[in-house]
């Protein structure tokens, strides 16, 4: 059975009949917990939790200390804690923003405020005086005294309850499934895992004598920590607990790679060996000499074109280091020897930038660009697919609108996907399978703009070929990069204006790390609205990941345009449009993110002739990992030393997140966090193949399902 194959879930009826021999939790369905109807199950099956399995493995986030109440006056800004108080009064404050302000007192001159931005009118009567609440949140400064924004809380009644025996997880979730759910959803299957444990996929000889604990029990753990559990070791996932599973799903991942190359050594591509013809013409039109680094990428790539076998090569290279010209290069040996290329990027803006730069290029030789997205309709787009499907058309840049049933290629020889991680696999399988012929499939180049360590690159993608662009071209503009703490707002807002006043234009991030995007596109929403106050000469634009594509697309291409002054997003502008006229970076919360983060968003100014700068604004205190990852933006722009002391640093693990790579999609390991648990993993995969072939399956099933696909590409 492949990863493709898995079976359906079955109903807790089914199992409680006997009638199915696999354990029973890898197949039973979330349908049959309490409070799982059909809504919920259509939620979950939103993160891909559909059996009891499936959400045993559904990991915290991080995890809260409510074992223990904090007096009020002990508080400190920025951290998350559990009070208890009585309400002493409670008003609707009109203005520009209506918000519920509750003030909570535990004693003479200890008060704390609970602010409601999003608030009933049943609510606002709830709180009346006297009443004692017990509340959870983030301890932030407000006018005249400390603040909870939307705060979880309950009634105290006359019997005092103590607080939690274990600390509290915080799931990843989606819109409809709050905490609460998850937990009561966890403890029930928590209760199902110790009445029929999920099968041992790591037979004892696989360990090579490591003391990793008993599966079930280190799932308890993880989803249950008791009183006195290290914090940091859960939140930092150095837990020996999760090292049991990240080597397991590390041994998953290298059975899945060896069984891609086995697949891929069965096929075979068109050679793609032309006449050098229009390379050598479009090398002698460029303004600029390609570097040592473009030269020796575009030797292996084009080595590879020239091979009958398909190539599936990753090229990676810091922002700004000229992968759009190796990528022009490699079209140009496509086009010479009669084959059609494809180039696709994840937004119509990107993909708009990519048509408009190659055209440039490439029109003077006598190659027409086609341009294909979602907003071509009627006659136009009939056009483009007659085009298309006949061959006439040679070179075609779009979005996903490539990969639609209705687009037809004549020969399509090479595939170029920018910026990998922002496709599902599916996606990139269907444009694969389109220039499909027999068992003769296009060849494909993947670029990503997110610096990888080499020995990570290659262990974690060994089944693609690496090219690295090492070095950026002469003359990039540099960016000057600060740390700011937020208690210096005023003055941050006040070089913004200076800087639209003198025509530049300005990027303000929000990164709020939630387990909500609802409250991170909240918080973009708040930033906006409170700037745009402040600002009032300044037209402010917003983009976040709940504005629908089209509308984001209009607001970016405002601002590209130069239509708009201050663009406030989330980190969905982290792959964006090359807009030359932004000078200045403002990215909040930059304590929260890691390196890889920050330098892809630090990526997006600096990239025309007038000085740039990226300033980070930080609440205090800050961690010793928080401060030297700030240090380190601040001392250097260059992204692979960044991703090389990423991988040194303690609890580092953001030079390839699931978010940044779409590649791996690791539940719990952490390719550079987990790397000493690499060589025994892939060992451990070698055993299994060898010797316990029907284990194959339930490992790939359990951990990537149908993402082994994606060395198929």
């Amino acid at each position: 059975m492949t990863a493709s194959e898995t079976k359906e879930p079955v109903s807790a009826d089914a199992i409680a009949a006997g009638g199915d021999a696999d354990s029973a939790l890898e197949r039973l369905s979330v349908e049959g917990l309490k409070r799982v109807g059909p809504k919920v199950a259509e939620r979950l099956a939103r993160l891909n939790v559909r059996t009891i399995q499936d959400l045993l493995l559904h990991f915290p986030l991080r995890y809260q200390d409510r074992t223990r109440l904090v007096p009020i006056g002990a508080l400190v800004v920025g951290a998350e804690a559990l009070i208890e108080g009585e309400v002493v009064e409670s008003t609707v404050v009109e203005g520009r923003r209506r918000s519920l302000k509750v003030w909570l007192s535990d004693g003479p001159a200890q008060g704390l405020v609970l602010r409601f931005f999003h608030f009933s009118a049943s609510q606002a009567g709830f709180f009346r005086p006297g009443i004692r609440l017990r509340c959870y949140g983030e301890v932030r400064p407000g006018q005249g005294a400390l603040e909870m924004i939307h705060p979880e809380y309950r009634v105290q009644t006359g019997d005092v309850s103590q607080p939690d025996a274990c600390l509290t997880p915080v799931y990843p979730t989606t819109e409809g499934l709050s905490q609460s759910v998850w937990r009561a959803l966890m403890d029930q299957a928590l209760e199902q895992l110790g009445r029929s444990p999920l099968s041992d996929c790591l037979p004892r000889e696989t360990l090579g004598g490591a003391s990793f604990s008993d599966l079930a029990e280190a799932l308890v753990y993880l989803h249950r920590p008791p009183v006195g559990a290290d914090l940091d070791e859960l939140q930092e996932r150095r837990h020996p607990a999760f090292l049991r599973l990240a080597f397991e799903e590390l041994v998953a991942h290298q059975v899945g790679l060896r069984r891609m190359r086995l697949a891929q050594r069965k096929v075979s591509a068109p050679i793609l060996d032309g006449d050098g013809g229009l390379r050598q013409a479009l090398r002698r039109s460029l303004p600029f000499a390609l570097t040592p680094a473009q030269e020796r990428v575009l030797g292996e790539i084009s080595a590879d074109l020239a091979e009958a076998r398909p190539m599936q090569r990753l090229l990676q290279g810091d922002v700004g280091s000229g992968k759009t010209v190796v990528a022009a290069l490699a079209a140009l040996q496509a086009l010479e020897a009669g084959w059609q290329v494809a180039l696709m990027a994840p937004t119509e803006l990107l993909s708009e930038q990519h048509h408009r730069t190659l055209a440039g290029w490439l029109e003077p030789l006598g190659i027409q660009v086609r341009w294909l997205t979602g907003r071509h309709k009627g006659q136009e787009r009939a056009d483009l697919l007659d085009a298309i499907a006949s061959g006439e058309a040679r070179l075609i840049v779009g979005t996903h609108a490539l990969f639609q049933d209705s687009v037809r290629f004549a020969g399509l020889g090479l595939v170029i996907i920018d910026e990998q991680h922002r496709f599902g696999v599916h996606q990139r399988m269907k444009l694969r399978e389109k220039g499909a012929d027999a068992d003769c499939v296009p060849h494909q180049l993947i670029m990503t703009a997110t610096p990888i360590p080499r020995s990570l690159a290659m262990t974690f993608y060994a089944d693609l070929d690496l090219s690295v662009i090492d070095t950026l071209p002469p003359g990039r503009t540099p960016i000057t990069t600060v740390a700011v703490p937020e208690g210096r707002r005023d003055e941050v807002i006040e070089r913004v204006r200076r800087a639209c006043e003198q025509g530049r234009q300005v990027y303000w991030v929000c990164t709020l790390i939630e387990e909500s995007e609802a409250l991170q596109c909240q918080a973009a929403e708040e930033s906006a609205c409170q700037l745009a106050e402040l600002l009032p000469d300044v037209r402010v634009g917003l983009v976040h990941g709940r504005v629908k594509p089209s509308e984001r697309e209009s607001v970016m291409g405002a601002f590209a345009r130069g239509e708009l002054g201050l663009l406030v997003a989330t980190t969905v502008i982290e792959v964006g449009v090359d807009v030359p006229n932004a000078s200045l970076m403002i990215i909040e919360n930059a304590e929260r993110l890691g390196l890889a983060q920050l330098h892809q968003l630090r990526g997006r100014v600096g990239r025309g002739s007038v000085e740039s700068h990226c300033l980070l604004l930080y609440r205090a205190p800050l961690s010793e990992v928080a401060r030297e990852r700030l240090g380190l933006m601040r001392s250097t722009c260059d992204g692979f030393l960044l991703a090389e002391r990423d991988l040194q640093m303690r609890g580092a693990g953001e030079v390839l997140g699931t978010r940044q790579t779409g590649a791996i999609q690791l539940r719990v390991a952490d390719p550079l966090r987990d790397q000493h648990l690499v060589a025994p993993a892939q060992r451990a995969a070698d055993l299994i193949l060898a010797r316990y072939p029907d284990l194959v399956s339930p490992l790939i099933d359990r951990w990537l399902g149908d993402r082994e696909l994606y060395g198929q590409v």
